[in-house]
């Protein structure tokens, strides 16, 4: 069944009656494979290609190909199925990890000494508002905060609201 725009064509792989149309009702979706990529997309279920065929569906040729690469049409005549056919990706890197390994190096930090992902407290580190005042880290900076759990100067409770005027 083909998918996508005009030049992009993404096909998922189903069985169908052979009477319907190219993209008319598919019984089952077994597959996908994406053309355009490098190395092409085959994604293939083959638990259930090896049950439709062997309870008599025809692949098209097309298909074939496909079973052929995966090495599904292999297992179905009992040939021994080829290592490695299929071409993969080499994985992505991380972009963020290398980002900040670059960014410590250039601080000077070195990987050696890298701290906490961004947004995470470490048990050494007071807050915002016990280091503002020299308080200790209890988050009751405020009277009343402890009982409400909102601190002062974070920007998040209601002492931080302007004065009204």
């Amino acid at each position: 069944m083909r998918l996508g725009k005009i030049r992009s064509p993404h096909y998922r792989i189903v069985v169908a009656d052979a009477r319907t149309k190219r993209d008319g009702r598919a019984i089952e979706m077994i597959g996908k494979y994406h053309p355009k990529e490098d190395p092409s997309y085959i994604e293939v279920d083959s638990d259930r290609v090896q049950y439709w065929l062997s309870v008599g569906a025809q692949p098209t040729e097309p298909v074939k190909a496909i079973l052929r690469l995966t090495g599904d049409w292999q297992r179905h005549v009992g040939e021994p199925v080829p290592e490695d056919a299929l071409k993969t990706k080499p994985r992505k890197t991380d972009q963020r990890a290398v980002f900040e390994t670059a960014a410590r190096e250039a601080v000077g930090l070195g990987a050696a000494q890298a701290g906490a992902p961004r947004g995470t407290r470490t048990e050494g580190t007071k807050s915002g508002a016990a280091a503002a005042t020299g308080g200790s880290d209890t988050g009751a900076s405020e009277p009343g905060a402890a009982e409400t759990g909102l601190a002062g100067p974070t920007g998040h409770g209601p002492g931080d609201r302007p004065a009204e005027a």
